[in-house]
């Protein structure tokens, strides 16, 4: 890509004062190249000689900086001036803002960020990646004249901030702030164009006021109700968690031990929305994946409801049934054992005497447990009889009842009919417990051996059959038999047919301080649950001064005495506010709707804006809340489209995951006990060696590693094989780069020019420190060609080099091919590829004797999506007086894109020897000419005659030769 750029010789600097000598790397400055073809740059290669004399430095970034004798650094182009004088003009301009009131005959674009978490370790490189990319789409809408909406706002309530006050005995709100004023100067450092006018913030009243408003709408709709549950309890912090918030019995935050405890709670009735939730993905342009993900997470499932009536030791039914739900009917009679959850609420009535103790200890650990970690299917299956039975209404047999926690109190009836033929979990837990097997569906195509391992498919039935119960469905295929099962269940009132859903209800509290007051009251007299009325509106938080957390479940909210204590305002009776808050999701589940609207008082948005705006057009985030975030999302989203709040079924129009960016490659070296080094493809026990690191720019810059095959070796011994990996950033792993920092060193542009240039938007890739400089100098060269060189002082000139003149035909098809592309790859949020159609233009620009005004504006404007700070500076060198963010964005003519030339293959004596490149209208004598100069062609022409020459315009070129001639005959 910079195969005409020439490396200078240079001499040997001493390095900056600041570079540690535990990094000796950093001390080797990269080389500055410059195109030589230019008679400007000569004077650049004059100074470079220089350097030795007036200080040359550089810094540990990479970039090339050199002091003159007044102290004042050279740089590559003025990124540190250019850049916050944008800023200012942008924030003091409003540039980006969008007016309450705007053209609507407009085509509008609404871009949105999912809404970030404004944390006190501020932003890492990471973050930029989703922000630069719908800050690239905003930008290129505006100039093709679309309204643009891109807001920015912060979903600041939740555990992290009330844990770190707790921490430091500083209020959450104090120290919520903070982080948001960091986060904000860190987004404005990278030049998004953002509309903070619009800025919203899920702590403060008059946002929360709105989503007490949604709640009070879910309980007048029934969709919000009060149920005792088992919850994720942990008592070290103090509160409720939601099961993606637990890995491994323990808290994800800090890792404290989680319990399983049944508590009062808040419940959304999200499962009355299951089916709509899952019939309008298809109509989505979201991931596949993301898609899949959500139908996987809903889970929705036909099969039977079906009861087991409880037996005594005498065999005699007890007036005791168990409910069980199943997806395969037709296996009824294989069904050998039922198991409960622990938690299922008729386990402690059907437990005998003998077996209640080891029952007890068995639920306690369960209780310790997450719902993942107990339906794992590699986990070992574990479980307790029970010591009763149930009466198997198909065949009459009596099963035991076990309880095991690979069953969930929370799916389907938390009960199951278990059939170790057909099942793979039913089947490990029967071999390990004896429990007998009967198969009762055999492949069409053959036998099977159901103790070797459970047959799950369909197939003939065999062993189905009962005179007692009237049920045969022997010899039926599976999904015939299912059908007469379940007839048979709703004829003899043993059963139903039925739907179920793996999605539960959604558990909407939060024992903590920091989160939005739930808008209800219970009256002292009777405890009835009262909404407070929307003229009430918003509930604020009280100020609390102790909110850590109670440890007896009760939240921290009960200690505000005064406020807990109020009044029923219809009829003055006396009551308790609800202590409990919402859960962090609640903010963050229509803050893309406050953004149309965000200063409206009287409504949560006004209407006619709604239907404008509506849905959000691209939503780019994070693929880890694919599930959760947007799921719940959209069900208050078909709830506000049920109570007339908005215009659409669906939110988010296009849904984006980006990638993730890891941290740089670390390396990994084993030693043996006796210090020496060997290879990672010997190690077998990992504990006999001790492991050594070797952070990217250590191996990379000092030349320890080299890249040898698939793998990474030491270079003074291929034979030592290391193991190269990048993780997630994480202070734990201390792997973060800020981009401040990054900032500082290179430029804001320089950032968002590489974070889109790393690889496919989409894809995870690994930060290079090293590999910015490409980009930086890609920038450095856009500003020389369009400002000039710099003079020996390193001042570059205010205005631009001469520009008069108009465009070849070459310049224009080169331009127009660069407008094509980058239009194409930014639709395509294809952003890598765009940039490297703007860096052959600039090579190619390179090597023009002339750079004409109107191909340099053009290409300015193509560029400004991507580095607006240089883009609105050159603009302005160029000679316009106003920002360039509403300037048309350039159109493709495609007459420049028809190819003019081709590549002629030129024969002699009917054997190609070369080809060579005409143009399509280029006559046989022009093309003879052309081969004639080429070295691969005339070196078979000299001293030889030619008898003759084949020409088909645009196909070849074919000369034949006098063999026995000595001169060269021209005709």
């Amino acid at each position: 890509m910079f195969a005409q750029i020439q490396p200078t010789k240079r001499p040997h600097f001493p390095p900056p004062q600041h570079i540690s000598p535990e990094f000796p790397f950093l001390r080797r400055p990269p080389l500055l190249r410059y195109h030589r073809s230019r008679p400007s740059f000569r004077a650049l290669r004059v100074f470079n000689c220089l350097k030795a004399t007036t200080g040359g430095k550089s810094t540990s970034s990479g970039e090339e900086i050199v002091t003159n004798e007044e102290g004042e650094v050279r740089r590559a182009y003025p990124f540190h001036e250019i850049e916050p004088k944008w800023q200012r003009y942008w924030e003091e301009n409003k540039t980006f803002r969008t007016p309450d009131e705007i053209d609507t005959s407009k085509p509008k674009f609404y871009v949105l960020d999912m809404f970030p978490y404004p944390s006190g370790a501020g932003l890492h490189v990471g973050h930029p990646l989703g922000y630069t990319a719908t800050d690239i789409l905003a930008r290129l809408r505006r100039m093709q004249g679309f309204n643009v909406l891109h807001p920015m706002g912060w979903d600041a309530f939740g555990l992290p901030a009330e844990q770190y006050a707790i921490q430091t005995g500083t209020h959450p709100k104090i120290t919520t702030i903070k982080n948001i004023d960091r986060f904000r100067a860190q987004l404005k450092l990278l030049g998004f164009s953002y509309d903070w006018d619009r800025e919203i913030s899920t702590t403060e009243p008059d946002y929360y006021k709105w989503t007490q408003w949604i709640f009070l709408q879910l309980l007048k709709r029934g969709l919000a109700y009060q149920a005792e549950v088992p919850v994720n309890w942990c008592p070290a912090l103090g509160t409720v968690l939601a099961n993606e918030e637990v890995v491994d019995g323990v808290s994800e935050r800090g890792g404290h031990p989680v319990i399983r405890k049944p508590m009062r709670q808040w419940m959304l009735k999200i499962t009355e929305y299951a089916d709509r939730l899952l019939e309008d993905l298809d109509d989505l342009d979201w991931p596949e994946s993301v898609k899949e993900m959500q139908r996987n997470w809903i889970g929705r499932s036909e099969g039977a409801e079906l009861q087991f009536n409880v037996v005594d030791t005498d065999g005699l039914e007890r007036d005791i049934k168990i409910t069980v739900y199943t997806t395969r009917p037709d296996t009824l009679f294989g069904a050998t054992y039922l198991v409960l959850a622990p938690e299922h609420v008729l386990l402690s009535s059907i437990v005998s005497d003998v077996q209640r103790k080891d029952v007890e200890e068995y639920k306690e650990l369960s209780s310790r447990k997450s719902d993942l970690e107990r339906t794992e299917l590699q986990k070992e299956k574990t479980g307790v009889f029970t010591g009763s039975y149930a009466r198997n209404p198909a065949n009459g047999l009596e099963i035991p009842i076990w309880v095991a926690d690979y069953v969930l109190g929370s799916y389907g009836t938390g009960a199951i009919m278990a059939v170790p033929a057909h099942d793979s979990r039913d089947h490990e837990f029967a071999l390990k417990y004896n429990i007998p097997f009967r198969g009762v569906v055999t492949p069409e195509n053959g036998s099977f051996s159901y103790f070797e391992k459970a047959y799950s498919g369909e197939g003939i039935m065999i062993n189905s059959s009962s005179p007692t119960s009237g049920l045969d469905i022997n010899g039926l295929p599976s999904k015939d038999a299912a059908s007469r099962v379940i007839e048979w269940l709703e004829k003899t009132g043993n059963g139903m047919k039925k739907v179920n859903y793996k999605l539960r209800d959604w558990l909407f509290a939060r024992q903590r301080y920091w989160g939005e007051p739930i808008p209800v009251i219970f009256l002292d007299d009777t405890g009835e649950c009262i909404p407070i009325s929307e003229a009430e509106l918003p509930l604020t938080l009280p100020e609390l001064a102790d909110f850590t957390p109670t440890g007896t479940g009760e939240p921290p909210l009960t200690k505000a005495l005064s406020w807990v204590k109020t009044v029923d305002s219809t009829l003055g009776r006396s009551a308790q506010r609800e202590t409990n808050t919402m859960p962090q999701w609640a903010g963050s589940c229509w803050y893309y709707l406050r953004f149309m609207d965000p200063r409206n008082s009287k409504a949560l948005v006004d209407k006619e804006k709604e239907k404008y705006w509506s849905p959000v057009d691209v939503y780019v985030g994070g693929a880890e809340h694919a599930v959760l975030h947007l799921l719940y999302a959209r069900f208050w989203h078909k709830v506000l489209y049920d109570v007339g709040v908005v215009s659409t079924k669906e939110p988010f129009k296009c849904v984006i995951n980006q990638g993730i960016i890891l941290g740089e490659v670390q390396y990994t070296a084993f030693r043996d006990s006796d210090g020496n080094l060997v290879s990672a493809d010997s190690v077998d026990e990992m504990s006999n060696f001790s492991q050594e690191s070797v952070l990217e720019e250590k191996a990379c810059h000092l030349e320890i590693v080299m890249k040898s095959g698939e793998y990474f070796v030491m270079k003074d011994n291929s034979d030592i094989r290391l193991i190269a990996r990048a993780h997630k950033m994480s202070k734990s792993r201390g792997n973060v780069v800020n981009p401040d920092d990054v900032v500082l060193q290179y430029g804001a542009d320089s950032l968002r020019l590489y974070e889109m240039f790393m690889g496919p938007f989409r894809d995870s890739k690994t930060w290079s420190t090293s590999g910015i400089d490409g980009v930086h100098r890609f920038l450095a060269r856009v500003w020389r060609l369009i400002v000039g060189s710099p003079s020996l002082d390193g001042k570059f000139k205010d205005g631009t080099i001469d520009l008069d003149g108009e465009p070849t035909v070459e310049q224009l098809r080169c331009l127009h091919r660069c407008i094509n592309k980058v239009t194409e790859e930014i639709e395509g949020t294809r952003f890598n590829t765009a940039i490297s159609a703007m860096m052959e233009f600039t090579n190619a620009a390179y090597k023009w004797d002339k750079l004409p005004r109107s191909v340099a504006e053009a290409f300015v404007l193509l560029l400004s999506p991507y580095a607006p700070h240089m883009a609105e500076e050159l603009w302005s060198r160029l000679g316009h007086s106003s920002s360039l963010a509403y300037e048309s964005f350039p159109k493709v003519n495609p007459d420049y894109l028809k190819e003019s030339t081709v590549v002629l293959p030129v024969q002699i004596n009917g054997k190609t020897r070369g080809t060579i490149q005409v143009e399509k209208t280029c006559t046989e004598e022009d093309a003879f000419k052309l081969a004639s100069l080429d070295s691969k062609v005339s070196k078979y022409l000299d001293g030889k005659t030619i008898k003759k020459r084949i020409f088909v315009p645009g196909k070849i070129l074919n000369i034949i030769l006098d063999a026995q001639s000595v001169k060269v005959v021209q005709r």
